[in-house]
């Protein structure tokens, strides 16, 4: 990604804004992945998180991988939902629903995957204000992943 200045709901700003440009995150472990995606939501910054998930999706091979698109694309829905676009967040939280299906039941790094995918495919059908939607949102880390 060109590093470029953002507003808080990710959309690029002219280089003079007076914006500090955030690099790119760095993929990290994923607890701390979870921990500071959890942090950057809790503040409303789901473009932010989103690129936290990218940086391990991208770093992860195997199956685990599309346990962090599927997150990103969480995210991704979210920052939809920020900016305005209703049907756009509805299609990336549907997908990433179903992007985690595989893990349905599951704790995966106490990812409380079925209660996400319940929250993501809800607000999918019937789109909510951004704030609401983040409010809703069950928490990334579940009672073993904290």
């Amino acid at each position: 990604m060109t590093p470029r200045p953002r507003d808080r709901f990710g959309r690029p700003l002219a280089p003079d804004a007076g914006v500090p440009i955030e690099p790119d995150p760095s993929a990290l472990p994923p607890l701390e992945t979870l921990r500071e995606a959890a942090e950057l939501l809790a503040h409303g910054r789901a473009f932010r998180a989103h690129e936290v998930f990218e940086a391990i999706w991208k770093a992860t091979e195997g199956e685990e991988r599309e346990l962090w698109r599927a997150l990103a694309q969480l995210a991704v829905g979210i920052t939809h939902a920020q900016r305005g676009n209703a049907a756009g967040s509805a299609t990336l939280l549907r997908r990433g629903a179903d992007n985690l299906g595989a893990w349905d039941g599951q704790h995966p790094y106490g990812i409380p995957v079925t209660a996400l995918r319940e929250w993501a495919s809800q607000a999918a059908g019937r789109p909510l204000p951004a704030e609401r939607l983040l409010a809703a949102m069950p928490p990334l880390l579940g009672d073993s992943g904290g």
